[in-house]
């Protein structure tokens, strides 16, 4: 099967693309506002996108971005051919080639870009140069103890593992196969996708980081046709905050 043809079939049956993205959004935020609600009371309002705490409450902060994936998930499920099929979700060497290669262009573009607005509006905004691209960023976790180390563990494998397959299965899954049955051309979709994603985080003065990030990033799933692709840029890309989990202890 050549490119073009592996490209025809993870569109196929793309029409329940949109559902399956505004149910893994819908998710996302209903999950926020019920930690919010049930949180707020016990901890003086608890900001589920700020992580105050280690141990169970450092992986609690993760779980809205782990709902992203349920939607596209059911609709492969109930709708499509499965995860593998829909998604091109097992990796061949090429998309390994090609996720580490948009991973690294994916860190330069957010250090680069976090740079300039650093430049441009002073210390004043965000002046973190490596962050985790997911939602949900990664605060200061200085005066851990050796027990937080298993939970800071599993952080790890999530923001390394676990949420650039949820995310990518949201944006460069479900959203960008939705736009492509549509006959949107492939550079429409590369921008409204990293666009999504930039939004998505509600971090204004990251925003134009996020985006240039988004789009190298997706450039993974443009130029393989596959979401395994973008899913291993990601995981580069979020590698190194993922370390600095472990530094800032």
């Amino acid at each position: 099967m050549d490119d073009g043809q592996a490209r025809e079939r993870l569109v196929l049956g793309a029409h329940w693309g949109f559902v399956a993205f505004f149910a893994g959004i819908a998710g996302y935020h209903l999950v926020t506002l019920v930690m919010s609600f049930l949180m707020s009371g016990r901890f003086g309002g608890y900001d589920p996108l700020e992580l105050r705490d280690v141990g169970p409450l450092l992986i609690l902060a993760f779980l809205p971005t782990l709902v992203l994936g349920l939607g596209p998930a059911v609709g492969s499920r109930v709708w499509g051919q499965g995860l593998r099929a829909d998604f091109g979700l097992k990796p061949t060497w090429r998309d390994v080639r090609i996720g580490l290669a948009c991973g690294a262009a994916a860190l330069a573009a957010g250090y680069l870009l976090n740079l300039l607005l650093l430049a441009v509006y002073g210390t004043d905004s965000d002046d973190r140069t490596f962050s985790d691209v997911s939602p949900g960023p990664i605060t200061e976790l200085s005066g851990t103890t050796d027990g937080d180390t298993i939970w800071l563990v599993l952080a790890a494998v999530i923001v390394v593992l676990a949420a650039p397959v949820t995310e990518e299965l949201l944006f460069r899954g479900t959203l960008w196969n939705a736009m492509g049955f549509h006959r949107l051309p492939s550079w429409v979709i590369l921008l409204v996708t990293a666009l999504v994603f930039a939004q998505l985080h509600g971090e204004a003065a990251r925003t134009i980081a996020l985006f240039g990030q988004g789009i190298a990033i997706g450039l993974a799933r443009y130029l393989s046709g596959r979401v395994s692709a973008s899913v291993i840029a990601h995981a580069a890309n979020n590698l190194p905050p993922a370390v600095l989990l472990f530094a800032a202890r």
